[in-house]
């Protein structure tokens, strides 16, 4: 768990980031919230990131969620807003942490290009051999598909990915299962999504995500306060484009309306 602490600290934000990466790719996101008075706490993902264990592997989506949940039981202590921003499958994860575990100090969530479904998802028949492999051997690997120029057309962050010593290329089959299971029961009881806060930001040019299973299952939200940002043009890691500074300003827009 890392911190980036601010002295007089209006809120906390917890970031979760997401698949195949770790923390320190949020650095910049980190300091543009200390810039608005936010203490920003993040940590990586099991089987990512200096995690110990099989790298690109779980047994199950529960380790994502125990892990969040350590990292906001510390935002807690501050006794501060606490706010859950997931990209990508970290914004699943923070849906399902809000949706399973106690969410009663939770103020807001952003979600950055959530992993509802997969725009390009596994053919039928890896997909059937995935489930067999699971049992008999769920620690087996293949190619993530993940590639940096299809999630950012910002060139620098394209070319530090690419020597990313952290970075993971490779998923298990238990990994692919549990991520399947995770989607497809989130996209299946909207109406279980608690009234806090939410905002979607959602890539328009989404190579890694279907952006309309996202749009589907933000319409089916029934909430007090929630809004939704489809950003033209732009690729999946909106925190990274070269428009990031706008999509910040967009966001912290929200978040100055909830903590004015």
């Amino acid at each position: 768990m890392w911190k980036w602490e601010v002295s007089e600290p209006r809120g906390v934000v917890v970031i979760v980031h997401g698949a195949g990466e770790h923390h320190e790719r949020y650095r910049w996101l980190a300091e543009k919230w200390n810039e608005h008075g936010f203490d920003v706490i993040m940590g990586d993902l099991p089987g990512q990131g200096k995690t110990r264990g099989r790298r690109g592997h779980i047994q199950s989506f529960q380790q994502y969620l125990d892990s969040v949940e350590d990292w906001l039981t510390e935002a807690r202590l501050k006794q501060l807003p606490v706010l859950l921003l997931g990209h990508s499958m970290g914004g699943l994860i923070a849906i399902r942490t809000v949706m399973e575990r106690d969410n009663s100090q939770i103020h807001g969530l952003i979600l950055s290009s959530p992993c509802l479904d997969l725009s390009h998802p596994l053919p039928k028949v890896k997909k059937a051999a995935s489930k067999v492999l699971q049992h008999v051997a769920p620690t087996f690997s293949v190619n993530s598909g993940i590639r940096s120029d299809r999630a950012t057309r910002n060139q620098e962050v394209i070319e530090a990915y690419l020597t990313d010593p952290l970075k993971v290329s490779k998923v298990s089959a238990r990994w692919y299962q549990e991520l399947e299971k995770t989607m497809r029961l989130t996209r299946r009881y909207p109406e279980k999504f608690p009234n806090i806060p939410l905002l979607v930001l959602q890539a328009g040019e989404d190579h890694l995500v279907d952006k309309h299973a996202t749009q589907e299952w933000f319409n089916h939200l029934i909430l007090t306060q929630k809004s939704y940002k489809e950003w033209e043009g732009l690729y999946h890691e909106l925190f990274n484009e070269p428009e990031r500074d706008d999509v910040f300003r967009h966001a912290i827009g929200f978040v100055n309306l909830m903590f004015p």
